[in-house]
């Protein structure tokens, strides 16, 4: 499902990092975070550890806590929804749309109550959630935060005629670097990025256990910092992510071509004016576990995406919401099988899973 790049830059660009014996809060992470702002469009940005490190910065760095409700998709990882409850709020779950399987502006609408303090969008499988949610959390004072963990590279036409980048259409964007993402680090990585110059100090501070310049702990943060040496292959990699997307997107096109008339298989949809990432190309089928037996006999991996909605699984026994069945999310999780879409397939791979799509009867 997944082939990390690495090539001779990037091998130079960590052994030179390692070399100069500055492993960590250098000029790698600081070029990282700079060059990472100016790709997407944000105001800043800051490498961190993870993805989910990331996630649990932004609510810190946004005030939520105890008390407060966090309104997030049922249908994603694990860690999407987690990270309220590490900051002792209440995810409130919504269900998905039902074509593009993003987070529904209608029922966040529906969800909205006086607890309610922000919103945690996710752009799924690199398809960007609707434009309309930005303009929504703003009428309503919410903060926005941005899950951008499968959406590097995505973009979207907003109404205002311009188009803004994943990272730069929330108020705090969360990125990964996991080795199976568009682009990676070279092992764990993350990064936050923002929109608004009020969070821009609190960013960088959060990473570095909370401290000021002058090394105050001024809010409550931890070691959340990049290694240098990730840093530095993030850059190599950065520089290549624009060309690494487009090559997923003429694969996707390939795939959409090939399912075009089946009589059993759907090709995902993508957003009116967006640009789609293809972290992960889910075909749509009413019986998952046949597409998947069909792919392991020929050779190819898949993966079924969310078979247990967050909402239901064990984490969350004692929700009021965890029975509760969200329709298009329990639809999701039951017909959803993603197929290679990596920027690394070569032509004989990816004609393999052509094939493989137009002989599953």
């Amino acid at each position: 499902m997944a082939r990390p790049s690495w090539d001779e830059e990037m091998r130079v660009a960590a052994i030179t990092t390692l070399d100069s014996k500055q492993w960590v809060k250098g000029a790698q992470s600081k070029a990282f975070g700079k060059a990472f702002a100016e790709h997407c469009g944000a105001r800043s940005a800051t490498p961190c550890q993870n993805g989910s490190s990331a996630l649990w910065a932004a609510l810190r760095i946004a005030g939520i806590g105890p008390g407060d409700e966090v309104i997030v998709p049922s249908f994603t990882f694990i860690s999407s929804t987690t990270c309220v409850l590490l900051v002792g709020a209440k995810p409130v779950f919504v269900d998905i749309e039902s074509d593009y399987f993003c987070i529904d502006l209608e029922q966040v609408r529906q969800a909205l109550t006086p607890k309610t303090k922000a919103v945690i969008g996710v752009h799924l499988f690199g398809q960007p959630y609707c434009s309309e949610l930005v303009t929504f959390c703003q009428e309503h004072d919410l903060v926005l935060i941005e899950d951008a963990a499968q959406a590097h590279g995505a973009k979207q036409l907003f109404p205002d005629g311009t188009m803004r980048s994943a990272g730069a259409m929330g108020d705090i964007g969360c990125f990964s670097f996991f080795p199976s993402k568009n682009m990676a680090v070279g092992g764990e990585g993350g990064m936050l990025t923002t929109t608004q110059s009020k969070y821009e100090d609190k960013i960088f501070g959060i990473t570095d256990h909370g401290r000021s310049p002058d090394l105050e702990a001024i809010q409550l943060g931890s070691n959340l910092r990049m290694s240098e040496v990730s840093a530095s292959i993030g850059l190599v990699q950065l520089s290549n992510l624009d060309t690494w997307v487009e090559l997923r997107r003429q694969k996707a096109e390939l795939y959409t071509q090939a399912l075009v008339g089946h009589k059993t298989l759907n090709a995902p949809a993508i957003r009116p004016n967006t640009q789609h990432a293809w972290h992960q190309y889910c075909v749509q089928t009413s019986n998952p576990d046949s597409l998947v037996a069909h792919f392991d006999s020929l050779g190819i991996d898949t993966r079924r995406y969310y078979p247990i909605p967050s909402h239901q699984q064990h984490v969350y026994k004692d929700h009021p919401q965890y029975t509760e069945r969200l329709e298009n999310t329990a639809i999701a999780a039951n017909s959803l099988v993603a197929i290679p879409v990596m920027h690394e397939l070569n032509d004989v791979e990816t004609q393999r899973i052509v094939n493989a799509l137009m002989s599953y009867k």
